[in-house]
């Protein structure tokens, strides 16, 4: 929470699938420094839905990249929740600039792709949602391991393009399997403590089935992949 503002509520809002998989952060420290990264990665969605053009939305992306460039600059940051919050993350976890220059790249470079092909879907999953996972990882004490949960946020990633309708079909379906089976290897490398940063890819097997997941259905399939250590 920061100046008044629940960040964990707001991401349980607007996020909740991830929100449910934070709620395996044991450490509630570490847990709120990863819904930082969450809010981040939310505002950044936020920006490319609620501008009226993909100027106005460059616009609204550029103020986070300067956002982030004054976090790393080490002085005083602007005062928004989401800005402070990830401050105290970057700050106290010691996490590197490169995925957060990526995940902006990333969404600036969407903002004219209504819809992705296979290869552009891939690349912009892994850009934008594979380093905000690893981020997450590093949160939660992954260290030189952290890159082992790139291959769950590029699944993510899929995922969302796939829910928002700006990829699909029976190749994309397939490919995410695929993705899902790779990161399912990668998962394995993880320690315990950092796995809740990838728990969220077990959820595709429900977006890839013919039935609604419940929300009791999705705390069930998180729970099991908790507690055995596998997506």
């Amino acid at each position: 929470m920061t100046e008044g503002v629940d960040l964990d509520g707001e991401v349980r809002r607007v996020d909740p699938d991830r929100w449910l998989a934070s709620r395996f952060i044991a450490d509630p420290a570490r847990r709120a420094d990863v819904i930082a990264l969450y809010a981040f990665d939310h505002e950044l969605a936020r920006a490319t839905q609620v501008a009226s053009n993909a100027l106005m939305a460059e616009i609204r992306l550029a103020w986070w990249r300067e956002a982030v460039e004054e976090i790393f600059a080490g002085g005083q940051v602007r005062r928004h929740p989401t800005v402070l919050a990830m401050a105290a993350a970057v700050n106290g976890r010691r996490l590197p600039r490169a995925p957060f220059n990526a995940i902006i790249e990333a969404r600036i470079g969407a903002l004219e792709t209504p819809r992705f092909d296979l290869p552009g879907a891939r690349a912009w999953a892994a850009a934008a949602e594979g380093s905000l996972s690893r981020l997450a990882a590093l949160v939660l004490g992954a260290g030189e391991m952290a890159a082992r949960a790139e291959p769950a946020g590029t699944v993510w990633g899929l995922m969302l393009l796939r829910r928002a309708d700006k990829a699909g079909g029976d190749d994309y379906d397939a490919d995410l399997r695929e993705a899902l089976a790779e990161a399912r290897r990668a998962a394995r490398g993880l320690p315990a403590a950092a796995f809740p940063a990838v728990l969220c890819a077990t959820l595709a097997r429900g977006d890839l089935g013919r039935t609604t997941v419940s929300e009791v259905g999705k705390r069930a399939r998180l729970t099991w992949a908790a507690l055995s250590g596998r997506l």
